[in-house]
């Protein structure tokens, strides 16, 4: 057994030159931007010209809710992508970027783990190709047209009490969640209250992570809606003529970054927007390009299938025309014992009863992704404290769910420890079981949606959602919105609003705190509970650990 951390084994890897990986998925050379010689963009052209071939199948990895033990979703989704290639499939895999808000947070990076990683790592989880600060600089771009319009005399008669669009960064920083801005007299401009979001958050990358191709994001920029009059007619980005300078801004950003894994595998690697705020999916045109060149394309959904999963089938599928043929859920003894009750000290030891009581918010996550008509395997990632007996239980819960549960080493062995659950998935794929339809329907009316994501998903009584938010979301119903998808800004640790509350809760209810309406990306998002779009750092940051040794290698990340 290995005791390298992430980062050594990343350091490590044997990587090949790019032009050989696209070549893999018979991207010639020419078709790829390089940055570097292990990283480089599909250029768009290249991705129009294979746009009438048939797609591959797509396989969804999500999770049980995130629990402090870890569950390894995306290591899964790397295994899983090794796995199905060394069983001699052709596969790729489609994941998202990396944020630097956790990475310097608490959570450090996000490219895999052990011998299921992504690379190269220290990239990925710092600037990468750049993607994000495009996307900031565009956001921040709209921001400070939307000022300087003001500023030079209003000809659209913005209410300055009413603009809605705040700025971003990509840093998790609390101190910026409310601001004033234009303070110091007449030549700044007048002073209003707004605030930041970390860059995840902003609807510019939800667009970026939508949009089909350059024309689409333009139009979807234009269609932002920043400011309302005093009679509340709404204000577009494209009426402060800001899309065409934020597209251009884009251009580089909307092509996908292809990398690979440590087993020399192309990966896919576009976009970010978290899932506990956002839609938490890597972009359509990256998993819709990876469908059309390989035959099996494994992509994840942030955090627990409350939340990523339920996004994908209902925001990211509904909008690209795609559906997925198996879902994987990934889920760890250790994870099973902590919803059992279990404190993370006490996860070394064997505990059959714990992971017992714990299983059931594996089972509501099986019910409810099956819910969507889509086969479900179970993987449970494998640490090496669990026992034989534990394993056991939880393989027989899941059988007793009508569903089935695999062990998998892919941490330990790379893809020699999953391919039990890559010839499965692949047999599950191709089988054509899936039967995919969303939870709701178009024409339902937007509260109806949030009250069915609550009831059915969640397991909620009731939604709860004051007057003005009700009659918010009934003015937009009257503007032309009413059949946009629901994305809902919810804790990750919880099926509730309370991240406390583990395992399968039933009998509480929603609080709706704000709604926004994002027009571009085309969705409302609902904000429940206490959850943050522009989150702090814990007391003692991950940054702190990070830096350079004396052969300046970065250190710490992980």
């Amino acid at each position: 057994m290995s005791h390298l951390t992430d980062i050594e084994i990343a350091r490590n890897a044997k990587k090949r030159p790019i032009a050989e990986i696209g070549e893999r998925l018979g991207i010639e050379e020419a078709a790829l931007v390089p940055f570097g010689h292990d990283k480089a963009k599909v250029s768009a052209d290249f991705i129009e010209s294979v746009a009438d071939r048939p797609n591959g199948k797509l396989i969804l990895v999500t999770a049980i809710n995130p629990t402090p033990a870890g569950e390894g979703k995306t290591t899964t989704t790397v295994g899983l992508g090794d796995g199905l290639n060394a069983i001699g499939k052709k596969a790729a895999i489609c994941i998202r970027e990396a944020s630097l808000g956790p990475c310097f947070g608490m959570k450090g990076g996000a490219a895999g783990g052990g011998y299921a990683q992504v690379v190269p790592m220290e990239e990925m989880n710092l600037h990468f190709t750049g993607d994000f600060h495009a996307i900031t600089s565009a956001h921040n771009l709209l921001s400070a047209m939307i000022d300087n319009h003001i500023y030079w005399g209003n000809d659209l008669e913005i209410d300055e009490r009413r603009v809605v669009w705040r700025r971003v960064m990509d840093m998790n920083d609390r101190a910026l969640r409310d601001t004033v801005t234009s303070l110091g007299g007449v030549a700044n401009g007048f002073p209003r209250q707004t605030g930041f979001d970390i860059t995840v958050a902003s609807e510019v990358m939800a667009i970026l992570c939508l949009a089909t191709d350059l024309a689409d994001l333009q139009k979807r920029l234009g269609d932002i809606i920043v400011a309302y009059r005093r009679d509340r007619s709404p204000i577009y980005a494209r009426d402060i003529k800001a899309d065409g300078a934020m597209t251009v801004l884009l251009q580089q950003a909307m092509q996908p970054n292809l990398v690979q894994t440590l087993e020399n595998n192309p990966a896919f690697v576009h976009g970010g927007p978290f899932a506990n705020i956002a839609h938490g999916c890597n972009s359509v045109i990256a998993t819709t390009t990876a469908l059309k060149l390989a035959d099996y394309v494994v992509t994840e959904a942030g955090f627990g299938a409350d939340l990523g999963a339920e996004k994908f089938m209902n925001i990211k599928c509904r909008k690209a025309g795609i559906a997925p043929d198996v879902v994987v859920l990934v889920a760890t003894v250790r994870a099973m014992k902590m919803n059992g009750g279990v404190a993370k000290q006490d996860l070394g030891e064997e505990n059959v009863s714990a992971v017992e009581a714990g299983c059931p918010n594996l089972g509501r996550h099986i019910e409810n992704v099956k819910s969507f008509g889509v086969p479900v395997v179970v993987a449970i990632n494998h640490f090496s404290g669990d026992t034989e007996a534990e394993v056991d239980a939880v393989k027989a819960y899941v059988e007793a769910q009508g569903s089935e549960a695999i062990l998998c080493k892919h941490w330990e062995k790379g893809s020699a420890g999953v391919t039990d659950l890559a010839s499965r998935v692949a047999e599950l794929a191709d089988s054509g079981a899936a039967q995919f339809a969303p939870l709701y329907p178009d024409e339902m009316s937007l509260f109806d949606k949030i009250d069915t994501i609550a009831k059915r998903i969640y397991r909620a009584d009731e939604v709860l959602a004051d007057k003005k938010i009700r009659d918010q979301l009934r003015q937009w119903e009257e503007d032309g919105y009413g059949n946009l998808p629901i994305c809902m800004a919810k804790t990750q640790y919880s099926f509730s609003t309370d991240p406390s509350l583990r395992g399968a809760p039933t009998g509480h209810g929603v609080p709706i705190r704000e709604v926004r309406l994002s027009a571009g990306a085309g969705f409302v998002v609902a904000i429940c509970g206490e959850i943050m779009t522009m989150p702090g750092l814990p007391r003692i940051p991950s940054a702190e650990q990070i830096g350079l040794n004396e052969s300046g290698e970065i250190e710490g990340l992980f």
